[in-house]
């Protein structure tokens, strides 16, 4: 089902092992995609800062990891955070990623102790995963690999 409304900011909260709140962001190239847009797949919520020094590693780590693993069903979105620079001066940044850059999100989804952020939602649209820290590679592959690996669930109602 798709969803042409912004999802309300009222929106439950995400709790890790229950259903992951939708959301809808807007990519810096204007595409607007949901969570509903994504079922079946495994998805990052990224939310970092141009300012951010763990940032500034776990950015291109994400985007190689991504580039191996999209074809198994993993999709990230990387959120930046409104403190980082302003949006024409990402443009270039965003060239080099694979990583969808998102500009504006509606949710509940929110930076929680500091950035980077991340949340992971499974195939089956459960949270997985909500914590403020980058990821290392061993991370990565211990909370990803495992659900990138289990089958996605029946589409029939």
């Amino acid at each position: 089902m798709s969803m042409t409304a912004p999802v309300s900011a009222l929106a439950k909260a995400p709790v890790v092992g229950e259903a992951a709140p939708n959301f809808e962001v807007t990519t810096l190239d204007g595409r607007k995609i949901t969570l509903a847009d994504l079922k079946g797949q495994v998805v990052v919520l990224n939310f970092w800062a141009t300012w951010c020094g763990p940032c500034k590693i776990e950015l291109p780590m994400l985007d190689a990891y991504y580039k191996v693993q999209q074809k198994f069903g993993l999709r990230v979105l990387a959120v930046t955070t409104e403190d980082s620079v302003p949006w024409f001066r990402l443009k270039p940044l965003a060239t080099v990623l694979t990583i969808p850059m998102v500009r504006s999100l509606h949710g509940p989804y929110v930076v929680l102790d500091g950035v980077p952020t991340n949340y992971v939602i499974d195939r089956a649209g459960v949270l997985a995963y909500a914590k403020a820290g980058a990821f290392s590679l061993d991370d990565l592959n211990r909370i990803l690999v495992p659900l990138l690996l289990a089958p996605a669930p029946d589409p029939s109602p």
